[in-house]
């Protein structure tokens, strides 16, 4: 299914709208034993400082945000059938929003998605696109009043099928155009043997 995906549209976009139009879930990082260590991790961080709003940049399907917890959530996604997905799961849920997401179609000005917490699982990896990933940085950021949570990879780039990934040094990249912010914690991964990504929080500085 992958390669049919790919031969539909090489954009991040239209890769992962095609993905989840036939049938494709977020994948395994999403469930099971990942999915149990980032929803525990999210959410006790959650409780410890007293947050009460998320924006989550990328959903996906609802499986991993069925296991977070946050008074008032807003997930974004650039699929429009992981949104249905979303909206169908957590119809009766009235402290969940989600909302359709273009990097190159969104600037927010007022700070209408603005959220205490700034939350990216599993999103950054997948964001082969020059353009896209540098938008897609620049929004996040700029949604989180206090902490920008990162679960990705931080390596070298290597592009390929049939995951469609990209792996960037993405805390580089922070440092450099995010002077206001800075790498309060990057925890050691239990499951390190699973994935090649993991936890970096970053806080607002004073």
């Amino acid at each position: 299914m992958d390669s049919l995906i790919w031969r539909l549209g090489r954009s991040s976009q239209r890769f992962w709208n095609g993905h989840y139009r036939l049938g494709g879930t977020s994948g395994p990082g999403s469930a099971g034993i990942l999915a149990n260590y980032k929803a525990e991790f999210v959410n006790t961080f959650i409780r410890e400082h007293h947050l009460v709003s998320m924006t989550d940049f990328g959903c996906g399907d609802g499986n991993q945000l069925s296991l977070l917890e946050c008074p008032v959530y807003v997930g974004l996604d650039v699929s429009k059938f992981a949104l249905v997905r979303c909206m169908r799961l957590f119809a009766s849920d009235s402290s969940k929003s989600f909302f359709l997401y273009n990097p190159e179609l969104f600037i927010d000005r007022k700070g209408i998605f603005r959220s205490e917490l700034a939350l990216s699982l599993d999103v950054i990896f997948h964001l082969v696109e020059d353009a896209t990933y540098e938008s897609y940085m620049d929004q996040l950021f700029d949604a989180a009043e206090k902490y920008v949570i990162v679960y990705s990879s931080n390596g070298s780039n290597s592009i390929g099928e049939p995951h469609y990934t990209r792996h960037r040094p993405f805390v580089n990249w922070v440092n450099e155009h995010k002077v206001n912010w800075e790498l309060v914690a990057s925890p050691e991964h239990p499951f390190s043997n699973m994935t090649k990504s993991s936890f970096f929080i970053f806080g607002r500085k004073s």
